[in-house]
């Protein structure tokens, strides 16, 4: 299976997973994604995620946070896609449901958070918004 855009692929899976009410989703392994589940954990929107190694590769366990039924994440939103590149200066990075959610940015100096990227004064390319 040939997928051309991954982490929407990701998003895509955690998305179906939370409307699925599932307490858990595999995600095939990559460095970046494994940098964004690190990040949907240190923003609370997930309660962990763990790399393990199914068979022959590795993959991401991302453990889903719920309160009571009502789902951690409302909307997660794949901004940056293959055939469309959003790069963002730090000025004018955006600020998700009027600072209640979180972009992550992929900066030269990592993937961060928006609010991270503003206070560093660094741009990149915007790769989602989770809310």
């Amino acid at each position: 299976m040939n997928i051309t855009d991954s982490i929407g692929d990701m998003l895509t899976r955690v998305r179906n997973a939370y409307s699925a009410a599932k307490p858990e989703v595999l995600v095939p392994h990559s460095k970046l994604k494994a940098e964004i589940a690190r990040l949907l954990k240190k923003e609370g929107y997930v309660n962990d995620f763990e790399v393990v190694k199914e068979g022959a590769h590795k993959q991401i366990r991302i453990e889903l946070r719920f309160s009571g039924k009502t789902p951690a994440i409302e909307g997660i939103k794949r901004v940056s896609r293959p055939g469309r590149r959003v790069y963002v200066g730090s000025e004018e990075m955006p600020r998700v449901q009027g600072g209640m959610g979180t972009a992550l940015v992929s900066t030269s100096r990592g993937i961060m958070t928006g609010v991270e990227a503003r206070r560093m004064k660094v741009g990149g390319e915007l790769l989602c918004t989770v809310w």
